[in-house]
């Protein structure tokens, strides 16, 4: 043992300056979670075992002397090189699984073969520069000591990964490309001491040392940064290919130049040339392996922006372009249904569009549930939608039936359930698309709420469609349309108290044209509310003119639901009333059911802004929809007329219509409405309606709708000579007369029944037939 020289304490000294950079290392690996924390442990690991070994072999070489035999020092040399190559590897392993090296484990492999084939193309130009006869460090040619090989494998090695990196990692590349170059910086480092210690050369040794914590220091410096966010880059086709030419070029290059000089390959050069090509063989594998799996990406895209090119994507059915693709791959026996969501448009209106896409997305979920399997249902657009079924004629007109009825039950919303009915049209034969759609405008046109097989004739009905709506147009300027009055009765005297206006429509060529075919058309074209303000206006202008002349009546006008919808409608009325001075109370207005089917909230909204205006509301068809009797009880109107179909007449006293009569009559006066019968033809539906309780009736029996001067004819002969007489003073009833009912008005649409004695002021003024001429108020109009 001798005393270390200088230079040996000063490369201990050096070495020691390293030990700082490893722990900074080692802290910042704890310090971070996941992929993150175990790259810089791999780093803290492998900067400690190469300082470690470095450290020991340093140690050894300085305690023993340049007294050793040379067998020693080689020795000596091959275990510090095994030693820092193992920690050379942990690094360049922590190197690769740093984030923003690779995207993964795969990516990490295709890395280390690419660093590969630059490491074998950097080891076989080394060799030709340092082998026969080139040698080109002549005498200094480090061929007697077999220990620096690892080590310079280690430089090849980690020089190749960096230029991998610096092509290939993730941005910002800087900070990996700093790791990875310090790595290197790390073997060299190993390369030197190695030399140094087997040729004992204390130099050598020494450049080492500041070499090797060097490259600690910048690997812990880069490594601050190294796991900062990065952009991931694109696939596998967008990186370029210099990583494998350049190399093999210079491989190329480099074995021309060796044998045009007369050297010859050993098994270093062999070595450089096998690992270069065997690394490219697997780097192309892989390439392959990578296009292959590209290629199937490509074709599953393909595949799904194809099924979304034929998907609708709210409801998850098939688009437009979908079916028509299944029905050109359908077989003959194939049936189409087409399906048109009825006022449809009055949802997105009053409640939004994100309710309407929530019902659609409802009415597509019960369209999955209700299909058969090869059924294709579909979203045509809007609010229509198709479902193609294998089967005949029968059985799609049955299927249609059904979904209808499927899709009549309430939807539940936000702000509560809402009722939609649908028009079905079923075609089996011919254009399938075309005879479904006509098919279905036919069952729109006859009501909605109804399935239409598709008969030859359509196509005349279409044609005849569009000149109405044409036509129908000008009809207002052309005075083609005009109104007439059907008479509502106080039940039982049967004296005339009231009329219901009734929109008619002569055109010079096509005739007397039916309200149930133009009143769709209307409403379809948007001209229904200019209708319905003339409408509104003539009859107001009748009344008015009715009244002037002393008759007691009052007139009622049928409501639309787009013009119900309207948020001005309620001041029209206002206008056009104080225009003709009409009493609001002389007014009423009647809504269909269908309208209650839509919105509740807002329907209760808009009837409530109508009867602000003084006008009385009447629920037009009840019975024939969708009213309950919750609703019933929440709607503001004050006259309920009963559906013809339920006073239609029975086949005898026990038949279905007299209790249902009895019933809807008991139960609006219940309610303290006012009950109005229609479509009375008979006398005995009349005897029916006044056994239940009923005091206003309408109907064929009574009179069709006249023009307005037939109706005052009937007026007029109704109507006493002379002025309207005073009221009679009440006379004081006997104290024995029986009690008698009195209907007390609580609010709006509320009401009471109450006893009446004969000692109250109010007993005299209940008999007999009210003067229903001078009513002021809901309350009076019609009793009798």
């Amino acid at each position: 043992m001798h005393s270390p020289s200088g230079l040996e304490l000063a490369g201990l000294v050096c070495l020691l300056a390293a030990v700082p950079a490893v722990v900074y290392l080692g802290q910042s690996g704890r310090r971070h979670t996941g992929a993150a924390r175990r790259a810089h442990l791999l780093l803290a690991a492998g900067g400690a075992l190469t300082t470690a070994a470095a450290l020991a072999g340093l140690a050894t070489a300085a305690l023993t002397g340049h007294h050793e035999t040379a067998g020693h020092t080689r020795t000596l040399a091959t275990a510090v090189a095994v030693g820092m190559s193992i920690g050379i590897l942990t690094l360049l392993a922590g190197t690769v699984a740093l984030p923003g090296a690779t995207r993964g484990p795969a990516a990490a492999v295709r890395h280390v073969l690419d660093g590969l084939v630059i490491a074998a193309a950097i080891w076989f130009v080394g060799w030709v520069l340092l082998s026969e006869p080139t040698r080109i460090l002549g005498e200094a040619t480090p061929y007697p000591c077999a220990a620096i090989l690892v080590p310079a494998v280690l430089v090849c090695l980690a020089l190749g990964l960096t230029a991998v990196l610096s092509l290939h990692a993730h941005r910002p590349r800087r900070n990996t490309v700093r790791v990875s170059s310090g790595v290197s910086v790390v073997a060299i480092a190993t390369a030197l001491l190695a030399t140094g210690i087997c040729r004992q050369k204390s130099g050598f040794a020494l450049v080492s040392m500041f070499v090797l914590t060097a490259g600690l220091v910048l690997v812990a410096y880069a490594v601050r940064a190294a796991d900062r966010p990065v952009q991931v880059s694109g696939n596998v086709l967008e990186r370029g290919g210099g990583y494998a030419v350049i190399p093999m070029l210079a491989v190329l290059t480099a074995l021309g130049h060796h044998l045009g000089v007369g050297g010859q390959l050993d098994a270093f050069g062999y070595f450089g040339i096998a690992v270069e090509g065997l690394a490219l063989v697997a780097r192309q594998y892989l390439a392959l392996d990578d296009v292959r799996r590209y290629t199937v990406q490509l074709r599953q895209r393909e595949s799904h922006f194809r099924e979304l090119a034929h998907t609708d994507p709210l409801t998850g059915l098939a688009n437009r372009r979908g079916l028509m693709r299944a029905l050109r791959e359908s077989s003959d026996n194939a049936a189409l249904i087409g399906i048109d969501m009825d006022g449809f448009k009055t949802v997105n209106d009053m409640r939004g569009h994100d309710v309407g896409d929530a019902v659609l997305a409802e009415v597509g979920s019960r369209l999955k549930r209700n299909l058969l399997e090869g059924d294709v249902a579909a979203r045509l657009g809007g609010d229509e939608f198709a479902v193609l079924m294998h089967g005949d004629a029968d059985e799609a007109v049955l299927a249609a039936h059904r979904l209808l009825a499927v899709l009549g039950e309430p939807y539940e919303v936000d702000g509560g359930p809402m009722f939609l009915s649908a028009s079905v049209g079923v075609a089996d034969t011919g254009e399938l698309l075309h005879d479904a759609d006509l098919a279905l405008r036919y069952a729109k046109q006859r009501g909605k709420n109804r399935v239409e097989r598709y008969q030859a004739g359509y196509d005349e009905l279409l044609r005849r469609r569009g000149t109405l709506q044409g036509e129908l147009r000008h009809a207002i300027a052309r005075e083609q349309l005009r109104l007439v009055f059907q008479p509502v009765v106080a039940l039982p005297s049967m004296r005339p108290v009231g009329a219901e206006a009734l929109l008619r429509w002569t055109h010079p060529d096509l005739g007397p044209v039916r309200p149930d075919e133009f009143i769709p058309v209307a409403e379809e074209s948007g001209l229904i509310n200019r209708i319905g303000a003339w409408v509104l206006e003539q009859a107001c202008k009748q009344l008015a003119d009715w009244l002037a002349k002393g008759h007691d009546v009052w007139v009622s006008v049928n409501l639309s639901p787009k013009e119900l919808h309207n948020a001005d409608y309620a001041a029209q009325v206002a206008d056009v009333l104080a225009e003709y001075g009409v009493p609001p109370q002389r007014l009423v207005l009647e809504v269909t059911e269908h309208a209650v089917a839509t919105d509740m909230d807002e329907l209760v909204r808009r009837l409530a802004e109508l009867r602000g205006t003084g006008v009385r509301i009447a629920l037009d068809d009840f019975g024939a929809g969708y009213s309950s009797l919750t609703q019933l009880r929440t709607l503001p109107v004050d006259i309920l007329k009963i559906d013809h179909a339920l006073v239609a007449e029975p086949e005898s006293r026990t038949g279905t219509a007299a209790p249902l009569v009895d019933v809807v009559v008991r139960l609006g006066h219940r309610l303290g409405l006012e009950v109005l019968a229609e479509g009375i033809g008979t006398p005995a539906q009349r005897e029916i309606v006044e056994e239940a309780g009923c005091r206003l009736g309408q109907g064929s029996l009574f009179g069709w709708g006249v023009p307005a001067e037939h109706f005052e004819t009937r007026l007029r002969t109704l109507r006493p000579g002379g002025q309207r007489p005073l009221p009679a003073p009440r006379s004081t009833p006997p104290s024995d007369a029986p009690a008698r009912s009195q209907v007390v008005r609580l609010g709006p649409g509320m009401r009471q029944v109450r006893a009446l004695l004969p000692s109250d002021p109010d007993f005299a003024g209940a008999r007999g037939d009210q003067n229903v001429g001078s009513v002021d108020s809901g309350r009076e109009m019609g009793q009798g």
